[in-house]
């Protein structure tokens, strides 16, 4: 009986000797052998990553006033996986959010869905009110711009709040910062309480922007506009302000415009600003630059006197020119201030290729790299794709097409004294640029001389007439261009603009009005673009006595 009993015990010792090393062997494998893998799998269960972002920064105008701004939005969502009463939620959601019913359908083995974001104040009250409890409301961050006028400059944000367009795209990584990476580990008990947070990668807060536009005189401007589009039952036009001696854009107005707290139903076409996204053939404006030239090169003098055959129509070198009124033998000076077709065609030819050279040196083939998106480089139809006609329309508008803004800066540049000027939309108020502009000045101070003379008296006696302003040195040129319809130039669609620099001492300010295809016929810039122009000056010049 001892022996059996002590057998008996030895077998039981061995065995729980057996177990204790197989139990050992197992703790050295799990806390030795595969420690890397099993701290890994603990990680996975228990602990997760979480990106915190900061909130994104405002934009402002020059004066400090909110372009863009944060707000509390609104989302609702719902669990399809945890969905008790179909039915109940079926039937709200074609109610109230038919599209979100539909993405339901699609997508029931969804852990998570969104009903709707960015609720109006309306549906949250709906859902407040009438839905179903699997249907939650939670805030997320979105914009609020408070400045309409500013929408195509400033651009808008999608629904994660990412730059979409405009300053807001530009500049989307300056404004949104970086995201701050947080690592968190659950209590095992409960699976709920978070026990540690650790900094995984520290973020950066978004930095601000600030613009170099005057919120207030963008308004004002943006409703001159307006009333202009209306008065002539236009389809379309622009406003550009600039101080020459910087280059800063003080505003920049296009028509038809969007409100971008209201994107649900957008019409892409709203969006453009169209002073940097389309290029036109400007039509006459462009004799400033081409007479600048001829007076570079001196082929002519402001004073010769040139034959303008006193008709409405001509042919030169067999090409068939027309002009808008008909002028004798008049002094090549009035040739410009009149807008004389025919008086232009014959001496810019005197020009040739040189005055494709004098259009790339102001820039009008090249982007102004301001910093906006979808800025068009322009265009000018080369000297090896010329025809007998190239010239004579090169001389007063035609075969070159350029954006609201090059034109702007060719003109910054004739009221800086030849000196050329970037444009500017972000504030700087460093005028470092302009020390180290002086040295490349474009143009000889006589043919500037000449040139800022003309526009003078153009504005004084020839087509900018209405633009007059007391007590104001005004000086411009207007443009009326026919477009393309259908491949052939239309006389029922034109556009209207002018080219105009105010002055009086050391205030200077390039303004350029744009209207597109209005519903008056046998009507021309003098008579669209030029007004507009002096009412738009007129605000401006009031506006700025009281800042």
């Amino acid at each position: 009986m001892n022996r059996s009993y002590k057998i008996r015990t030895l077998f039981v010792f061995i065995a729980f000797l057996l177990f204790y090393f197989v139990a050992l062997f197992n703790l050295f494998l799990i806390q030795v052998k595969q420690h890397s893998f099993f701290t890994h799998l603990a990680d996975k269960q228990y602990s997760i990553s979480l990106k915190q972002t900061p909130p994104r920064a405002e934009i402002f105008d020059r004066h400090g006033a909110p372009l863009a701004l944060n707000k509390e939005g609104f989302a609702a969502f719902l669990l399809p996986r945890m969905i008790v009463k179909q039915e109940h939620i079926y039937n709200f959601l074609q109610k109230y959010f038919p599209e979100a019913l539909t993405r339901l359908k699609q997508n029931s083995d969804k852990h998570f869905m969104y009903i709707k974001r960015r609720l109006t104040p309306k549906e949250i009250e709906v859902i407040t009110q009438e839905a179903p409890e699997e249907i939650k409301i939670f805030k997320e961050p979105s914009r609020y711009y408070p400045v309409e006028a500013t929408s195509s400059i400033v651009g808008i944000t999608d629904i994660d709040n990412t730059g979409l367009m405009g300053i807001e795209l530009s500049f989307n990584k300056q404004l949104a910062g970086l995201p701050t990476t947080l690592s968190l580990k659950k209590d095992a008990r409960s699976g709920y309480f978070y026990i540690q947070q650790k900094t995984k990668i520290p973020g950066t807060d978004g930095r601000p922007v600030s613009l170099t536009l005057d919120a207030t005189l963008q308004f004002l401007v943006l409703e001159e506009l307006v009333d202009a589009i209306k008065k002539f039952n236009a389809q379309e036009g622009a406003v550009l302000i600039m101080e020459p001696s910087s280059g800063e854009i003080l505003s920049m107005v296009s028509y038809p415009t969007f409100d971008p707290n209201k994107t649900d139903r957008l019409n892409i076409e709203t969006t453009k600003n169209r002073c940097i996204t389309d290029a036109y053939e400007l039509g006459s404006v462009i004799k400033a630059f081409a007479a600048l030239a001829a007076f570079e090169e001196e082929v002519v003098t402001p004073n010769e006197l040139i034959d303008c055959e006193n008709r409405y129509e001509t042919y030169l070198n067999g090409i068939h020119l027309t002009t808008t009124a008909p002028h004798g033998i008049i002094p090549f000076s009035t040739v410009v201030q009149k807008s004389n077709n025919i008086g232009m065609a014959k001496v810019i030819s005197r020009l040739d290729k040189k005055l494709y050279e004098h259009y790339k040196r102001l820039g009008f083939t090249q982007k102004t790299e301001i910093s906006l998106p979808g800025e068009h480089h322009g265009f000018i139809n080369p000297p090896n794709k010329w025809s007998k006609q190239s010239i004579f329309s090169l001389s007063y508008g035609y075969e070159i097409s350029a954006t609201l803004l090059q034109l702007s800066s060719a003109f910054c540049m004739i009221a800086n004294d030849g000196i050329p000027i970037k444009p500017k939309i972000i504030l700087d108020t460093s005028k470092s640029e302009i020390k180290e502009t002086c040295k490349n000045r474009l143009y000889g101070k006589k043919s500037l001389s000449i040139i800022k003379q003309i526009l003078e008296e153009t504005v004084l006696h020839g087509s900018g007439r209405r633009g007059h302003i007391k007590e104001f040195t005004i000086r411009g040129k207007t443009g009326t261009a026919n477009l393309i319809v259908n491949r052939v130039y239309s006389k029922d669609h034109n556009i209207y603009t002018f080219a105009g620099i105010v002055e009086k001492g050391t205030y200077q300010r390039v303004i350029i009005t744009f209207v597109k295809n209005v519903g008056i016929k046998n009507v021309l810039a003098a008579h669209i673009a030029v007004p507009l122009f002096r009412q738009v000056a007129e605000k401006m010049v009031i506006h700025d006595k009281m800042i």
